[in-house]
């Protein structure tokens, strides 16, 4: 990865050098976030703000890990992991990933379709169904950039809820103080909740996405070998902390005022339990009255025609990367790589087949993150272990306090998972 542009001023230069970091971080906001803020929100009210202000420095280090391990080894997380460990590591770790995201895909799915209900009053699974063939159309005739250049326009739907919290009775000392002092308790409901959060916020997918996307961004330099790849100079690496600092930010920024509207409209006036998209979407009517549904609706798709494409494809990164195939690109055409769009085919199909299992929508959505919470600690370990690694990473090994983050997110994500299991 070079400096993406030359210009000289240092604002368009800053802008023009945004890419896998921001990319993740839109993406880390998909319909399974957005419900389980919303969830978090509405039943507990301003005592979990201060979940955005820890959750920050530590999914902006594990990212920043998967960034430098792509760009220094110029491979993909689960070749690094193929080269470094044994095999049955290698297959757990996969294995933990593909569990984690075909729930996480037909989770999404099932989100568009029952947001989409709500404003069109066509059956869900009509949407579901239309979702899943339009993304699978588009990775096939097009590519995620094309994807990403049409629908991310979407998600400065997000925006609104940052509006609405200041068009809400917002209690402004309280957040501060909630923000500020975490407030745990030790019940299993908060410990699932605060599961969902980091396991939305810090998910498994984004680790292999973040990589592969780094040496995407090699290849298309026609650097086509691990080899031709390998290396990063200190401009390169100060680039690609740039831009995933700015891609976590937007994406912590969002669950924030997510959070904080949710809390100041539906918890404050007596909605603690969501179970419809219509609930959820109540949130937005300070600022959008009845088009609130549509304001929702058309945040959740923009962010899930996002989201589902990186969660199919990190499978197929992680399969292609672990086996003896070809060197997995979605920039290739399904000829080329009929093995790679094999995994994301299935991958979709699965998490299609999983929405005909009649799940509540936003249960659904909200247990996908419990789901990726108790999954990532172990693959958490992993990165942390190979960006510290000399034989890895050469002289561009984690800084001390990048490591001791690393830690700190994989023993709290252990513990919130142990204790809402063991409460």
């Amino acid at each position: 990865m070079t400096n993406r542009s030359p210009t000289s001023s240092p604002i368009l230069r800053f802008l023009a050098n945004l890419g896998p970091g921001l990319i993740t971080g839109a993406a880390d906001d998909d319909p399974s976030g957005i419900s389980t803020y919303s969830v978090a929100g509405a039943a507990l009210g301003y005592s979990i703000l201060w979940t955005a202000l820890f959750s920050f420095p530590l999914m902006t280090a594990v990212q920043l890990m998967c960034a430098r391990l792509g760009m220094v080894t110029g491979r993909g997380l689960g070749g690094i992991i193929r080269q470094r460990y044994p095999r049955p590591i290698l297959w757990i770790a996969c294995l933990l990933l593909l569990v984690a995201n075909t729930f996480n895909i037909g989770a999404d799915l099932g989100g568009m379709g029952a947001s989409m209900q709500m404003v069109t009053h066509i059956p869900d699974y009509y949407w579901t169904v239309f979702f899943a063939f339009l993304i699978g159309f588009l990775l096939i005739r097009t590519s995620y950039k094309f994807i990403a250049r049409i629908f991310k326009w979407l998600t400065l739907v997000l925006f609104s809820y940052i509006v609405t919290a200041f068009l809400s009775h917002v209690h402004w000392e309280e957040v501060l103080k909630s923000t500020l002092i975490p407030n745990v308790h030790w019940t299993r409901s908060y410990m699932a909740i605060l599961v969902g959060i980091l396991g939305t916020t810090i998910s498994p997918y984004l680790f292999f996405w973040q990589a592969s996307q780094e040496v995407e961004e090699e290849r298309e330099m026609g650097r086509l070998t691990p080899e031709a790849r390998a290396g990063a100079t200190d401009a390169e690496l100060e680039v690609a902390t740039a831009d995933t600092n700015t891609g976590m930010f937007y994406s912590n920024l969002v669950m924030y005022f997510i959070l904080l509207t949710t809390a100041s409209t539906l918890h404050a006036h007596g909605t603690t339990r969501i179970e419809t998209a219509q609930q959820a979407a109540d949130a937005l009517r300070p600022l959008a009255g009845k088009g609130a549904y549509w304001l929702f609706t058309l945040g959740l798709v923009g962010v899930g025609m996002l989201a589902v494409p990186v969660l199919a494809g990190s499978c197929a990164y992680a399969i292609s990367e672990a086996s003896t195939w070809r060197e997995a690109s979605l920039t290739d055409g399904p000829r080329s790589a009929p093995e790679v769009y094999g995994v994301i085919a299935a991958a979709m199909l699965i998490g299609l087949v999983l929405n005909f299992a009649k799940f509540n929508a936003i249960r659904m959505l909200f247990w996908s993150g419990v789901l990726n919470g108790v999954l990532a600690p172990p693959l958490i370990v992993l990165v942390v272990l190979l960006s510290s690694d000399p034989k890895v990473m050469g002289d561009r090994v984690n800084s001390r306090l990048a490591n001791i983050l690393g830690w700190i997110c994989a023993a709290a994500m252990t513990v919130a998972a142990v204790a809402m299991l063991v409460l």
